[in-house]
């Protein structure tokens, strides 16, 4: 029976512990050092991507208290 409830008790936690965030692929143009942006052979720029996590914020309905 404790064996029973301990599996109960860890399902619940890892089903609620795993939000998923969405992912934003973010993209800038690379530099030279003279701070102009590099070409290929067909004139276009390149460009230094990164996919990164995007989590929604929360709001809060309570306000902080002003210190005196």
């Amino acid at each position: 029976m404790k064996k029973l409830l301990a599996l109960l008790i860890v399902a619940c936690v890892a089903s609620t512990a795993f939000a998923e965030a969405e992912t934003k692929r973010v993209c800038h143009d690379k530099l030279d050092k003279a701070g102009k942006p590099i070409k290929k052979a067909d004139n276009s720029i390149v460009q230094d991507c990164k996919n990164i996590k995007v989590h929604k914020k929360l709001e809060g309905s309570d306000t902080v208290p002003v210190k005196k």
